[in-house]
């Protein structure tokens, strides 16, 4: 049974439950309630740590605890103890370049603006691994760190719950079918996912 390693990036603390830069954290969350598993502090990882299997996979979810601009840290020391290779490693992150809403699977690009990829980046030496970005809009002014601190609004709040679980399936898809399948499943350009 394949191993994979799915790491959704988010800040840990109460201060910033349901902010839009901790939207990898809930698809995460989502994804262990649907299956069963249950999360537990592992300090090794520097994060906390869900395991169980989904299908034909052997499924690792880590959300780092050392908040967003030092992500990778705890992604290179899960990696070679969980022994997972970097085809095997996903990273669910936000994504404000992204309409709200949107998904976009992607493999071999670049960091972008956004801090936790960069770290990512950094530790791993690559950026050969596949990235679940999750579009949280952009703000119409004012200082882009504070929007992504910030709370969804009542209107995003009620949509939500959909948006996570189409990314919970494009991980599913992921790691049952491969990243092609997934990517023709989840990216824009694909009229099921509410673009023509």
């Amino acid at each position: 049974m394949e191993r994979y390693l799915v790491v959704g990036l988010g800040n840990p603390g109460k201060a910033y439950e349901k902010t839009r830069h901790n939207v990898g954290f809930e698809v995460l969350d989502r994804l262990a309630k649907k299956h069963g598993f249950e999360f537990r502090q592992k300090e090794k990882f520097k994060g906390s740590l869900a395991e169980g299997t989904a299908g034909k996979a052997q499924l690792n979810l880590l959300k780092p605890h050392t908040f967003m601009n030092e992500s990778g840290q705890a992604i290179a020391i899960a990696m070679p103890y969980l022994q997972i290779d970097l085809p095997r490693l996903l990273v669910v992150v936000d994504d404000v370049d992204l309409p709200f809403g949107k998904l976009r699977l992607k493999t071999d690009s670049g960091p972008g603006t956004h801090n936790g990829l960069k770290s990512v980046a950094e530790c791993l030496q690559t950026n050969g691994y596949a990235r679940l970005r999750v579009g949280v809009g952009t703000p119409a002014g004012g200082d882009l760190a504070d929007y992504v601190l910030d709370r969804f609004s009542p209107e995003e709040e009620k949509l939500l719950p959909e948006i996570l679980e189409r990314a919970v399936q494009a991980i599913e898809i992921w790691c049952e079918q491969g990243i092609t399948r997934a990517m023709d499943a989840v990216n824009p350009s694909n009229p099921s996912n509410g673009e023509k």
